[in-house]
């Protein structure tokens, strides 16, 4: 039935149902960002050109970004300096050394006054559009990384968008098809649309180019933004208990959409609609990843019959003096199973309900131990981007002319959490949905440093949340760990315990003892478990009252029952 609503939402931790929460309020922050590189020039290295995108002052009705005291440090100083503004409104500096020293160093800083505001939206955008300006006409066209007329996403977005009456109606439609449809995985094989259509994989570049394929051939435009992530969390209290937001820090792709009443909307394909997060800094807008290259560009010229390449290191810093978080949830009813979240918009929609997969039967002690455990088994959120350097930010070297190369940023963000920390406790849920012999469990972990020795305590399901321990795993010296670079799997071994698992609901957690420091990779979204299913509490609670928008990668082996 179609009905006159006003929508907020936002994720909170409620079990295989329709995850569509509606979200009031606001989040301010006054943040002081630095990026500082370091590039190595190589030998042989005849010039070189970095490149930057300013940010700059966005306005919206959700989101609000006022850049000020920005300044651009290069060390030594280049030959060349001078900036341009392309065709999307980007202001880029270019910075060219002619005879470039072995080091270069670069810093840019300025304070971000962002302001999320979800208020009331109101909206009667129609469906299909009427008129689309000359100057937004750009964003409803195809590129190499959004094949718009590609039959497969045409009759997609016709079958998605049929009866619809008005624009955010469309938009929801698709973006509770995307949510439900795609797993974040990266780095994925290919960036491009019809690859996210077809894999159901990819990470934010094939969320924003599939969302954008899919609302441009309905008619709605959209433009791809690029920018940077800041990891400060922030938690929002609901009856359920506490909520917690975090995403790695690094660069992010998302989307703008337009609306004829609303002007440019950001929405976060991976999870939001109608606005982004106010750690979210806004830098470069275009029609696709390949167009938003900009920023972070290095090109150079060397000497012939030499092959070495610069070597770019980066990081980021950003410090929050001022921060406000004013935000409450209402849940709703329909919606996809994934989460997605959305502030109050007046508008004329039909909720879409996504019914949830039935829970997995249970069996019953006795019958366990009569079963044959011979099958292989192994589940788990397995995809993350082992043994990476997170510092080098770039990826491989292309070949533009006879002696110009070139090197772009990567989407390459180190997503972790310090799980060994003395004062909060964490824990990730699986689900089996046949018998298991369990062997081993796998974590992705990195060694910082330290010392102890690591285990995996695996509970029992109690309501959604983490119950007795019922058995825990071999100890692990942290000697063992390796200290290369990167993410790697760390198997914890359960062989000797001939421990039969029913189908259902597990869980388990990292103990220490010592002082090891050991980050525990995870990735955005829930791609194997429910949206309930990572939790974290203080040691001096009992109850795991909060909860993660995210999933911690993991591995569970063994034997299933034939």
């Amino acid at each position: 039935m179609k009905q006159r609503i006003w929508i907020f939402l936002l994720t909170v931790p409620l079990l295989s149902q329709a995850e569509n929460y509606l979200i009031q309020g606001e989040k301010s922050s006054r943040i002081q960002y630095r990026l500082t590189q370091e590039v190595q020039t190589g030998a042989g290295t005849q010039s070189l050109t970095l490149s930057f995108v300013i940010p700059q002052s966005f306005d919206s009705p959700t989101v609000k970004q006022r850049i000020e005291n920005l300044r651009l440090n290069l060390a030594p100083e280049p030959q060349e300096r001078r900036e341009e503004q392309d065709s999307r409104g980007n202001r880029i500096v270019r910075a060219v050394w002619k005879k470039p020293p072995a080091s270069i160093d670069a810093a840019m800083e300025f304070t971000a006054v962002n302001r999320t505001q979800l208020g009331r939206l109101k909206s009667g955008a129609p469906f299909p559009l009427n008129t689309v300006p000359a100057e937004v006409s750009d964003y409803l066209g195809e590129s190499r990384q959004v094949q718009v007329n590609d039959p497969r996403i045409r009759e997609k977005a016709r079958s998605l968008t049929q009866s619809v009456k008005t624009e955010f109606d469309a938009v929801q439609r698709i973006l509770t098809w995307i949510v439900d449809h795609m797993r974040y995985v990266t780095p994925p094989r290919q960036y491009d649309a019809l690859y996210s259509f077809e894999s159901g994989r990819g990470n934010c570049q094939n969320y924003s180019h599939l969302s954008a394929a899919l609302m441009r051939s309905a008619g709605i435009p959209v433009r791809i933004v690029n920018g940077v992530t800041l990891k400060e969390p922030y938690t929002v209290n609901t009856p359920e208990g506490a909520f917690t937001f975090k995403m790695g820090q690094g660069r992010h792709s998302w989307i703008e959409v337009w609306f004829p009443d609303l002007g440019w909307i950001p929405f976060d394909p991976q999870q939001t609609e109608l606005f982004v997060s106010n750690r979210f800094v806004r830098i470069e807008v275009g029609v696709d990843n390949e167009e938003t290259v900009n920023d972070g560009m290095v090109q150079w010229r060397r000497v012939k019959g030499t092959s070495e390449k610069p070597r770019f290191r980066e990081s980021i810093d950003a410090a929050f003096p001022e921060d406000r978080v004013q935000l409450t949830l209402t849940k709703q009813n329909y919606g996809p199973q994934a989460m997605l979240i959305c502030p109050a918009i007046e508008t004329t929609f039909t909720p879409v309900a996504v019914p949830p997969p039935p829970p997995p039967e249970k069996v019953d002690e006795s019958r366990l131990k009569t079963l044959r455990y011979t099958k292989p088994f192994l589940f788990g959120n397995l995809d993350f981007p082992r043994g990476v350097d997170f510092l080098f930010t770039h990826g491989p070297a292309e070949k533009k002319k006879d002696d110009l190369f070139s090197m772009t940023k990567t989407f390459m963000v180190e997503t972790a959490e310090y799980v060994t920390t003395q004062m909060t406790q964490y824990a990730q849920i699986f689900v089996l949905q046949v018998p298991v012999e369990l062997k081993s469990v796998g974590l992705a972990l990195h060694k910082f440093g330290g010392s102890g020795q690591l285990w995996v305590e695996l509970m029992d399901d109690a309501g959604g949340r983490p119950g007795k321990i019922i058995v825990s795993s071999d100890f692990l010296s942290l000697d063992r760990l390796s200290a290369k670079p990167g993410y790697d799997w760390v198997d914890f071994d359960f062989s000797g315990q001939s421990l039969k698992l029913s189908p259902g609901r597990y869980w388990i957690a990292l103990g220490f003892t010592g002082r090891p420091i050991v980050n525990w990779f995870y990735t955005y979204g829930k791609p194997v478990g429910p949206i309930d299913g990572t939790r974290y509490k203080s040691v001096y609670e009992e109850k795991w009252s909060g909860a993660m928008t995210y999933e911690f990668n993991y591995r569970v082996t063994g034997l299933a029952a034939r």
